[in-house]
């Protein structure tokens, strides 16, 4: 734990210049994206004709890149470790799998009852915890790695077996207890399975086969001293690289349908905000030390936007507008929790943490 004090504290003399700045470059990405999909109309679509599964082939290997430094830095041997004490795991659980699918739907319900596309799309966001971007959050606010990298598997394996019979209770039973209008939706246990393999399980083999392999051969110093430095910046590349492809994807959308974009930006800034920081306060007075206090936080907060997307394309179709409220998560999401990445530092020297 001291060493997670020692960092967080002395974050702004150590940070590169690409951490330091990156707020700014995130938004400098976002409006690139938009010039881009602005000057290249079909940019869209011409970036979406070779897909991973479901996801637009750039979208993916900048997923991909984004992930597997991150997990590459993960000490596989202390999972098991950080994971002895269940309590922030079902904490996570207990908001991934309860608090975010209900609270999304009372959103989803409430902004946008009279649009049933751009609902349906967000209350499938919300029954998707994430996998993938949230290792970088944690990593930039210097939560446990490990904790994440267990919590990320484990909520991966429950969307395989869960998320089909999550969706059909949320779009085609709970509407049904308060007379709102239900929609049906066919998802198979395969095609979840399929992305969570690809967006989870290859960046997940690549680096447990990173860490075993270089230091079996260099030696755990080598590893943690010259290696890792040299492919962490990748992470934030990959993350630029991702947000760059989505702006300029979606640009048309987003500039023919302003309003949509508004009103379902309004219930995902109100979910990031109450899940985070529910999430936080709780891990908190549980008397959670800040690294896992933090990864609770943002693994509560994140959504698995790969997988609602492709669930929105394949049961919607591209220009439906479930899969325009899939597409919406992100573009909110990456911004907003960018920021609660400097809130977290900011209630680290604030507030007072378990062993601080």
């Amino acid at each position: 734990m001291s060493s997670t004090v020692d960092e967080t504290e002395k974050v702004g003399a150590r940070l590169s210049t690409l951490d330091r700045w990156l707020p700014l470059w995130i938004a400098l990405a976002m409006v690139g994206g938009l010039l881009l999909g602005a000057v290249f109309p079909d940019i869209g679509d011409q970036l979406g004709k070779v897909k991973i599964d479901t996801v637009s082939l750039p979208i993916a290997i900048g997923l991909l890149v984004m992930m597997y430094p991150v997990l590459a830095k993960v000490r596989y041997g202390k999972v098991r470790e950080e994971v002895g004490d269940a309590r922030p795991i079902s904490l996570t659980l207990f908001f991934n799998w309860v608090i975010g699918p209900l609270l999304m739907f009372s959103l989803a319900w409430i902004f946008l009852g009279d649009l049933p596309q751009l609902r349906t799309g967000l209350v499938i966001v919300g029954i998707a915890p994430c996998i993938a971007m949230v290792l970088i959050w944690n990593e930039l606010a210097f939560g446990n790695r490990e904790m994440a990298a267990a919590l990320v598997a484990v909520n991966a394996l429950i969307q395989i077996v869960a998320f089909s019979a999550f969706a059909w209770f949320y779009l085609s039973v709970l509407p049904g207890w308060f007379g709102f209008d239900q929609t049906g939706i066919n998802v198979s246990a395969w095609a979840i399975a399929r992305s969570v393999l690809i967006f989870l399980g290859i960046p997940l083999l690549a680096g447990y086969l990173t860490r075993k392999i270089g230091e079996g051969r260099k030696g755990t110093e080598w590893y943690e001293q010259r290696f890792l430095p040299r492919i962490g910046p990748a992470a934030l590349y990959g993350l630029l690289f991702t947000i760059v492809c989505l702006f300029a994807m979606q640009g048309k959308q987003i500039t023919d349908k302003p309003l949509d974009v508004v009103r379902v930006a309004l219930p995902l800034l109100i979910y990031f905000a109450v899940m985070w920081g529910l999430a936080l306060f709780t891990s908190n007075r549980l008397r959670f030390s800040y690294d896992r206090s933090v990864t609770v936080a943002f693994t509560s907060a994140g959504n698995n936007f790969e997988l609602a997307i492709a669930v929105c394309i394949a049961v919607f179709g591209m220009t439906s507008g479930e899969a325009l409220a899939g597409t919406i998560g992100p573009l909110i999401e990456v911004p907003v929790l960018i920021g609660l990445v400097y809130v977290a530092l900011w209630a680290r020297r604030r507030f007072r943490f378990a062993g601080d």
